[in-house]
């Protein structure tokens, strides 16, 4: 039986280098760990209908070359139903490199280039707000409420916007650093959007103009990972396949068979979790929610690498269990009937 693995999916390039360009995958990458979510690459050549069938959404972490032959193939993935997010450069160049005078996916990101990059940055940042009608706060900046601004990322992509967006976050143009007596924002405050965010169909589109995964990576500040995470739960639109609660650093993984599901659970929880070897295991605890498959129930749920029945409840089509140790890798096995 062919399995199913139920993921997210990043659109990767050849670049496999460690390279500045390859800090925007990392970055996505680190972010989506942390959030313990589960996802798949997806190779920028296999675009097609068939091999994107089973994504939800797409995440484009600076994909700057792209083919007017891919650029097609991700608007009919969007006019399916699918959802995107996109960073910085995205579509600007062709598949040789060449710059192209707008985006690629201007359509889709609902903007246009402006011919220009701001960077590298400094002073500046990134203003935080409620709704001026509603005074509620938008999904992509949970969290994140009672944080006036926070820093910028270090490059920018200078864009127009085609229509109207919600500006939960917004641009604090970048001001001197020294000497001490001019560092003071000259502009505090603009309508210029950090984040473009449009609803086409059954799809969502999530545009950041800012390399934001890159610098996630280079600083590794947690409003980057949240701002970056939010967008993508805003973006996927639908309650996770699985919740996992754990304060360490989880890797996820999910499958599905006809007559069963497992996750995989990877303890990543280490000061070397980036750099491949591993010295030392941290091992840590999580408490796992898992949605049922529609018209399945749930008949036993082990757990293999310890060898051992967790209790669990079965409340609205998700179970609910206890996981107390994942030393380095934990399996859940949930069999269906």
């Amino acid at each position: 039986m062919q399995s199913k693995k139920c993921t997210r999916g990043i659109i990767k390039t050849n670049d496999t280098c460690e390279t500045p360009h390859h800090w925007q995958g990392l970055g996505m990458y680190h972010a989506l760990v942390e959030d313990h979510m589960p996802f798949e690459m997806v190779n920028d050549k296999m675009l097609d209908a068939d091999h994107l069938k089973p994504f939800k959404l797409l995440l484009l972490p600076n994909i700057a070359t792209l083919s007017d032959a891919q650029c097609e193939q991700l608007r009919e993935f969007v006019e399916s139903g699918g959802s995107l997010v996109a960073t910085f450069e995205t579509s600007l160049y062709n598949e040789e490199g060449k710059a192209r005078s707008d985006f690629g996916l201007t359509d889709l990101f609902g903007v246009s280039f402006d011919n220009g990059v701001d960077g590298p940055m400094r002073n500046s940042y990134l203003r935080l707000k409620a709704d001026a009608g509603t005074k509620q706060f938008h999904p992509v900046v949970k969290g994140l409420e009672d944080a006036y601004k926070i820093i910028n990322t270090v490059y920018r992509v200078k864009v127009t916007p085609k229509g109207s967006f919600p500006s939960p976050v917004t641009l604090v143009p970048t001001y001197p650093d020294l000497p001490m007596e001019d560092v003071y924002a000259r502009v505090p405050e603009t309508d210029t959007r950090e984040i473009y965010l449009r609803e086409t169909g059954k799809g969502r589109i999530g545009y950041i103009p800012g390399d934001l995964d890159r610098s996630f990576w280079q600083m590794l500040a947690s409003d980057h990972s949240r701002l970056l995470r939010n967008t993508i739960r805003w973006a996927l639109n639908e309650e996770p396949v699985i919740d996992v609660v754990s304060p360490g650093v989880v890797d996820v993984a999910v499958w599905r068979q006809k007559t069963s599901m497992t996750v995989h659970l990877v303890n990543l929880t280490n000061p070397m979790m980036m750099k491949g070897p591993c010295r030392e295991l941290f091992p840590v605890a999580a408490d796992v929610s898992i949605q049922i498959p529609e018209k399945k129930r749930v008949a036993s749920v082990s757990l293999l690498m310890s060898d051992s029945k967790p209790a669990f409840q079965n409340k609205e089509g998700r179970i609910h269990l206890h996981v107390p140790k994942i030393q380095d890798h934990e399996i859940i096995a949930v069999d269906l009937v």
